[in-house]
C-alpha cells in the first residue's frame, strides 16, 4: 500500500503538491506509488531557477532503471529553488518522495490551480482503480 499524507494535493499524473513556510509556494515532487512504479529512481532532470511553467506543463524527466517519465507541474508559476541533492542522490526519490526526495519549488502564479487536484483520498481511489487493472 502507498502512503498518501492526508496534507498534501495529488495530481492524476501521480505529482504531489506540499504548501510551504513561505505564503504563495510550494514544494513538488512525485508521489510514493509514482517511485514505487517507476523501480530505482537513477536520474533526475529538473529546470532552472527562474523558470516559468503553465499548469501540467512538463518542467523534467525522472529516469528509473525501467523507463523515463515526465513530470508536470500541477500548478502555473514559477521555480524557485530546485532540488540539486537529487543529482548526487536520486534514490532519495524512492527513500522518501516526501521529504529529501522533492522535486522543486514554485511560486505559484494563480494558487486557484490548486483547486484543481486531488485529495490524499481521491488519489487514494485513483491509485486503488489503477492497481485493479
Amino acid at each position: 500500500m502507498s502512503d498518501i499524507p492526508e496534507d498534501l494535493k495529488y495530481t492524476p499524473e501521480h505529482e504531489y503538491v506540499r504548501e510551504s513556510d513561505v505564503d504563495g509556494e510550494v514544494f513538488i515532487g512525485i508521489t510514493d506509488y509514482a517511485q514505487g512504479e517507476l523501480g530505482d529512481v537513477v536520474y533526475v532532470e529538473l529546470p532552472a531557477p527562474g523558470d516559468d511553467f503553465g499548469h501540467m506543463e512538463a518542467f523534467g524527466t525522472v529516469e528509473a532503471v525501467k523507463t523515463v517519465s515526465e513530470l508536470f507541474c500541477p500548478a502555473a508559476g514559477e521555480i524557485v529553488a530546485v532540488n540539486d541533492t537529487l543529482e548526487a542522490d536520486p534514490g532519495l526519490v524512492n527513500s522518501d518522495p516526501y521529504g529529501e526526495g522533492w522535486m522543486i519549488r514554485l511560486a505559484l502564479e494563480s494558487p486557484d490551480d490548486l483547486e484543481e487536484l486531488l485529495s490524499a483520498d481521491q488519489y487514494a481511489a485513483l491509485v486503488a482503480d489503477a492497481d485493479d487493472v
